[in-house]
């Protein structure tokens, strides 16, 4: 029964989830978010695509761990389906190497499905590198990602071709400045063709001398400011470092205490095949254990979040589903069975205790892979949650860094499989080479009609092999998958 006092303080309203399928990205960009596990919006992405697929100029204030690279990637890598480049055709500029290479890196799972090629390019490497990029910025790579310095060294050579560049991207624009690139992104901004131009600047702080640089190159831009959400300060957050091999008995031994005195615990997977395997494993002991995810139809998840309010249901199982505008009073304990993407997930599933000022506890579950990601949540929220002792019996010889290499992984990892792994549930690996992708082609037909054949572009550097040879374009596609622009997923939860 609900307790939830009449008076009880009302609760600031939560923006609507918005899902990556409702909007107008290119069907081969959703597919690897698909592939990704990636279905919902952050606050910059809702914000930010739109504008950016229309080809305005972006001015957003966004930290680091908002979601900020997929929300001026995305765009981009919608344009370039639309519109193939035969020369250099986006520039993002990034104030390090480690940024540069990150970037290079998501969008190679972005652009998995396509036929684009990209190109880090970064000093404090050999001559080897410095030729690699010269040949990818000569043959035209349809994008660069780089540093203003190490950029600027082949633009005074002359055999960049940049009379097709539409896309600029300052990210951390504040930093690049503080590092004294400021000369630099002139000279490059001044080197690009004006026309068409479309100019997405991001940055963590917006002083003066940011926004007076920024009105300088921006063309009526759309602006964005995203703050870093706080978890309630009723959250009692607590955290566990513990292998992937021991976390489905871990779970096990927290609830075995829990459900004696607590009436609804929430458990939060990042795959929906790892929501069903725990769920079938905790329910061998409690009948009340229940999953819930995007697989269910609308109306049997309505019935199990009544029956989750009610009490018939004490433990659901889910996904990020229940993570936003799902209002349950009275959960008692959130359980992070991964920790998720970025701190705006961690905050909005913890969110879902210490409702309606209740008091509340959320517990995540961090193996040797995630003690980074959740290192970086704390230090954007400015806060450190406390560690609790993992059962000597479920301790790992190296603290849990093994991330379940030997032993059970039925319930945890990162999905990849691999030589001596047994594959694994939680996490957003890409996929294996095996799945068929999905999703209807730019024309309404199937991938495996279309005439091109995913035959890939010789754009790229040296033996840096580009995207469009990684793809799998050319496997069938599912020809009931629907297009681009319509909800794939069927109906939303409530």
């Amino acid at each position: 029964m609900d307790t939830t006092p009449d008076n009880a303080p009302e609760e600031k309203e939560e923006p609507p989830t918005v899902y990556f399928d409702e909007l107008d990205i290119a069907d081969e960009v959703l597919d690897a978010l698909d592939d990704m596990g990636f279905e919902k919006c952050t606050p910059i992405q809702a914000q930010a695509i739109p504008p950016s697929i229309e080809g305005r100029d972006i001015l957003a204030v966004a930290q680091t761990g908002t979601g900020k690279t997929a929300a001026f990637l995305l765009p981009i890598l919608t344009d370039i389906c639309d519109n193939p480049p035969t020369k250099v055709a986006t520039i993002v500029l990034t104030p390090t190497r480690e940024l540069a290479m990150q970037i290079d890196r998501q969008l190679e799972g972005f652009s998995f499905h396509m036929e684009a090629s990209s190109i880090p390019v970064y000093g404090g490497r050999d001559g080897h590198s410095m030729a690699q990029e010269q040949k990818a910025l000569k043959g035209g790579a349809p994008i660069v990602v780089a540093t203003p310095g190490r950029l600027m060294a082949h633009l005074d050579m002359g055999y960049t071709d940049l009379s097709e560049v539409r896309h600029l991207v300052l990210d951390e624009a504040d930093r690049m400045l503080d590092m004294g690139f400021v000369n630099d992104m002139i000279k490059i901004i001044d080197m690009l063709p004006k026309e068409n131009l479309q100019i997405l600047f991001f940055s963590a702080t917006m002083p003066n001398k940011i926004r007076k640089f920024s009105r300088d190159i921006l063309k009526n831009p759309v602006e964005i400011s995203i703050a870093i959400s706080k978890p309630a300060e009723k959250i009692k957050q607590k955290a566990y470092y513990v292998a992937d091999w021991a976390k489905n008995a871990l779970i096990e031994e927290v609830l075995r205490e829990k459900c004696k005195t607590m009436d609804r615990i929430l458990i939060f997977c990042g795959r929906k095949k790892t929501v069903r395997e725990l769920t079938r494993r905790l329910a061998r002991k409690n009948p009340k254990v229940k999953d819930v995810s995007s697989d269910l139809e609308q109306d049997e998840r309505e019935e199990r979040l009544r029956q989750f309010r009610s009490g018939a249901i004490q433990v659901v199982v889910a996904t990020d589903v229940l993570s936003r505008g799902i209002h349950i009073n009275g959960i008692d304990l959130v359980i992070n069975f991964d920790v998720p993407g970025d701190a705006e997930d961690y905050v909005h599933r913890i969110g879902r205790t210490a409702r309606a000022a209740a008091e509340g506890e959320a517990i995540t579950l961090i193996s040797g892979d995630d003690r980074r990601r959740f290192k970086a949540i704390e230090e954007l929220m400015e806060m450190k949650v406390e560690r609790l002792e993992v059962p000597d019996r479920l301790k790992d010889n190296d603290g849990g860094r093994r991330g379940g290499r030997d032993g059970d992984r039925r319930g945890g990892g990162r999905g990849r499989g691999g030589k001596g792994r047994s594959g694994g549930g939680g996490g957003r690996g890409r996929g294996g080479k095996g799945r068929s992708g999905g999703g209807g082609s730019r024309d309404g037909k199937p991938r495996s009609e279309r005439n091109d054949g995913g035959k890939a572009r010789s754009e790229g550097g040296g033996d840096q092999k580009p995207r469009g040879e990684r793809t799998r374009s050319d496997q069938p596609r599912d020809p009931n998958r629907k297009q681009r622009g319509q909800n794939r997923r069927g109906p939303k939860p409530e």
